[in-house]
């Protein structure tokens, strides 16, 4: 098929790229900077923004599928851009695969679509969006699935894949932000680090859209769902921690703290960034210290039965090629 693949220059993006190229797909990019490495893929980059609705319907035309991965990630001091590319952007990409005939969209949501500062203990897809969202960044993106969800139909296949704390070589969000918190040689933990969740290696991420592309056609089982995308190995946050320490060449100390503690700290350091309106992204909010405080982890039998999806990289291989990485 000929792809176009939204955020084609980011980490999970790039990684999609590179597995559709094996796979001998036709590759379209859109995104803001060109990339080398996709020009080694032999990707066609279109350079846009998902805001410019122009930007968005040139790089689709033409194109039999798209997987959408571009979005706006983390804490924000400002909520306007994660509404504007997350919500506003999403809506682009489905005018034009509306406009140019595009039969399927495979789009990345999120985990934290579902987060509701409570333990999640092996949750499936029947899981409900909570009344009040954990922040700009899950409010945004449970908009943004709604939207593709509610747009499958006889013309366009939609899916929408929650992959889960994704990390690998060339990690951009999961690696700094820990090696940040641990830079002190103390890292807190909420709770002490009891509970249990899990992660994705980008490359199982990557693996889990193409089999999308696969199996998602209009009025098949996968369609018109949402799926979780994990490692299918919890573990406890303590343990995983101290493992991806590791491998990043970092032993710090584990500090537990308590959880109301921890909760309350992200609350006034992301409304605390907001009111002064400081530059930049506030280093804790309530979404990621909820990711932390509480269990989180899914049963992927969903994505196992619908998509044919098996972890491809087990969680010692990956951190393996993460302490090789330079």
């Amino acid at each position: 098929m000929k792809v176009l693949v939204t955020g084609g220059s980011g980490f999970l993006g790039s990684a999609v790229c590179r597995q559709l190229a094996a796979a001998g797909h036709e590759i379209r990019s859109l995104h803001r900077r060109f990339a080398h490495p996709l020009a080694a893929l032999g990707v066609d980059q279109h350079l846009g923004d998902l805001r410019d609705p122009d930007a968005v319907h040139r790089a689709t035309a033409g194109c039999d599928a798209v997987v959408h991965t571009a979005a706006r990630v983390g804490p924000a001091a400002d909520p306007r851009p994660l509404r504007d590319i997350n919500v506003t952007g999403t809506r682009h990409v489905l005018d034009a695969c509306r406009r140019h005939g595009i039969g399927i969209l495979v789009h990345t949501s999120s985990p934290s679509v579902v987060f509701d500062n409570t333990d999640i203990d092996g949750g499936d897809e029947t899981l409900p969006y909570p009344r009040r969202p954990l922040g700009p960044y899950p409010a945004t993106k449970a908009a943004a699935e709604r939207l593709v969800l509610a747009a499958d139909g006889p013309g366009l296949a939609t899916v929408a894949l929650r992959p889960h704390c994704i990390w690998g070589p060339g990690d951009p969000h999961f690696a700094p932000r820990l090696l940040r918190a641990a830079r002190l040689g103390v890292l807190p933990l909420a709770g002490g680090g009891h509970q249990r969740i899990d992660t994705v290696h980008v490359d199982n991420a990557a693996h889990a859209h193409l089999l999308a592309l696969d199996r998602v056609r209009p009025g098949a089982p996968a369609a018109g769902r949402p799926y979780f995308i994990t490692q299918g190995s919890p573990c406890t946050l303590a343990r995983t921690l101290t493992l991806f320490l590791r491998a990043l060449g970092r032993s710090p100390r584990l500090q537990p703290v308590p959880v109301p503690l921890a909760l309350a700290a992200g609350s006034l350091c992301e409304y605390g960034w907001r009111l002064l309106r400081l530059p930049g992204s506030p280093p804790l909010d309530r979404c990621l210290v909820a990711g932390a405080a509480y269990a989180n982890w899914f049963d992927i039998t969903a994505a196992r039965t619908h998509l044919g999806y098996t972890p491809l990289v087990s969680t010692p291989e990956g951190l393996e090629r993460l302490r090789r990485t330079p």
